[in-house]
């Protein structure tokens, strides 16, 4: 069975744009709005065109997972994550960008980083791909990173890996990321041994 399983793929398909125009210039993501030839017909596609990003699942000796609470304003909520940030740096590749987010998010470093999967986040809204990478060895970063805005007051736990997967399981904790970056360290690390 898992030969056939690793001929499951996703398939790149580039249909011939026919326009594509910048409808908002925001802040942080822009909106395109594009038409697209498709079949024997034309499509028109609006859709937030998105830096990419990374997230760290931090583990430590202890086999708990970093979680870190803060507000996310679309959702009213704040909700657990993965410690994560954009693809923001002109020419930083992922795993540099993670190690800084890490940084940043909860002041900590890790003496070993290695992928542990990557996602579209929302392919029917946004061009975004994350990449989880899965951190251990994990300490004190030498300072402490300066926080504004809703990362101000930003919520760290240590949370053993099984307790995060039944939260998310159970429909407690839904986001997104956190439920990929959980549920694929617990099977990597469940193939280790």
């Amino acid at each position: 069975m898992r030969e056939s399983t690793e001929l499951l793929r996703d398939e790149p398909f580039e249909p011939e744009v026919l326009q594509s125009d910048l409808a908002y210039h925001g802040a942080v993501w822009d909106v395109r709005d594009d038409r697209v030839r498709y079949g024997s017909g034309e499509i028109r596609r609006q859709y937030v065109a998105h830096t990419g990003a990374v997230a760290i699942l931090a583990l430590d000796d202890e086999g708990r997972v970093l979680l870190i609470q803060q507000y996310r304003h679309p959702i009213r909520h704040r909700d657990w994550e993965l410690p994560a940030g954009l693809l923001d740096v002109e020419g930083e590749e992922p795993l540099e960008a993670a190690k800084r987010e890490l940084a940043e998010e909860a002041d900590l470093v890790a003496a070993r980083w290695e992928p542990l999967v990557s996602s579209w986040t929302t392919p029917g809204g946004n061009d975004e791909i994350i990449h989880i990478f899965l951190a251990t060895g994990v300490s004190a970063a030498e300072s402490a990173h300066d926080r504004e805005d809703e990362e101000a007051d930003i919520r760290v736990e240590w949370v053993p890996l099984p307790d995060a997967v039944d939260a998310v399981l159970a429909g407690r904790m839904r986001n997104g990321i956190l439920s990929i970056g959980v549920l694929a360290a617990t099977q990597r690390l469940r193939d280790r041994s």
